[in-house]
């Protein structure tokens, strides 16, 4: 088969191909086809080389007009498709401005993160730095570290998720007491803001995770009465009223002594909250055992300091006067709604 005949063969060869194509992709898949490094044309002008040298001329001049007219059709059929296309996507992509528009849900803080950040914003206030601490800690830094010995009855206190023999879920932010008297010098005065984990029964007052904000304060000749002006000033500007509140004597392994701080409840008549006791549990303090202190690589005989922890749900049932702290887990939008 003579070049000329190929060159025909090829016209009608590539113009049924193009007949077939529907899409720009498949236009870019035929002219590399035919007219590519490794397609039929190039290898025409390869065989050119065989040819007489009095042929050549007229030869090569079919070939590149064969070669013109391949991409003029590719470049036509290129053009009119991608037109097609784009008014296809725009009928796609069309807007109907009389449609109305579509609302945009914002987000909103949740009542726990709302009661954390204004009971830490507060703190920063009264002069005291924040410091953060791992939600999975050893057991030195979780227990022993804060006079928890190992057979100590008091670890019954806190049921706890362990993790491996020396690991666990922290049960307190307490954690992060020993690790910044190691590093700091008194005067010392920190909040340690924080998730914590307890494997208890949940109820409607307790969970197995709850949010919890330590505070701790280290220098000579602190006091107890620095203890309660700290918490009364604290109470005052975080509810902006007066604050009924009620300290008992309890024991924590950490503080000597040592007592548990009650809110009045909210209710009128009782209710499950506070055990119809018209009273609710909301934080443990007392000055720093002097255990802890020698732990931190602080003399006991020259500083002293008080140390508390409150529970920042038990606050956030005071503060809303929610009936049930489950209700911040359940992720109800009807009840989140509420604190916008």
């Amino acid at each position: 088969m003579s070049i000329l005949e190929k060159i025909e063969n090829l016209r009608s060869s590539f113009l049924i191909d193009l007949n077939k194509v529907d899409n720009t992709k498949e236009i870019e898949t035929l002219k590399t086809k035919y007219l590519g490094k490794k397609g039929p044309i190039q290898d025409l002008m390869i065989q050119l080389k065989t040819c007489e040298k009095d042929q050549r001329p007229a030869l090569g001049k079919a070939i590149n007009d064969l070669k013109q007219e391949l991409s003029l059709h590719c470049e036509n059929s290129l053009a009119r498709l991608q037109s097609y296309e784009y008014e296809k996507k725009c009928k796609k992509e069309a807007i109907d401005v009389t449609l109305p528009g579509r609302k945009n849900f914002i987000g909103n803080t949740h009542p726990v993160t709302k009661i954390m950040d204004r009971a830490i914003q507060i703190l920063i206030e009264m002069g005291f730095a924040v410091q953060y601490g791992p939600d999975i800690d050893s057991d030195f830094y979780n227990f022993e570290g804060l006079n928890f010995p190992p057979d100590h009855p008091a670890r019954d206190m806190q049921d706890t998720f362990w993790i491996t023999d020396d690991m666990m879920l922290r049960t307190h932010t307490s954690n992060v007491q020993v690790r910044v008297m190691e590093s700091n010098e008194p005067p010392i005065r920190v909040i340690a803001p924080g998730r914590c984990f307890r494997n208890e029964t949940i109820s409607s007052r307790s969970h197995v995770f709850f949010h919890q904000i330590e505070g701790f304060y280290i220098d000579k000749h602190v006091s107890f009465a620095d203890l309660f002006a700290t918490m009364e000033e604290f109470w005052s500007k975080l509810f902006e009223r007066d604050v009924k509140a009620r300290f008992r004597p309890s024991y924590f392994p950490f503080v000597e002594p040592g007592m548990e701080v009650d809110i009045e409840c909210s209710c009128e008549n009782g209710c499950k909250i506070c055990k119809n006791t018209g009273w609710l549990e909301v934080c443990g303090a007392g000055m720093i055992h002097p255990e802890v202190l020698k732990s931190g690589g602080i003399d006991p005989e020259e500083y002293n300091g008080y140390a508390w922890g409150m529970g920042i749900e038990r606050l956030a049932l005071l503060m809303y006067d929610i009936p049930d702290i489950r209700m911040f887990t359940e992720n109800d939008v009807r009840f989140l709604e509420q604190f916008s």
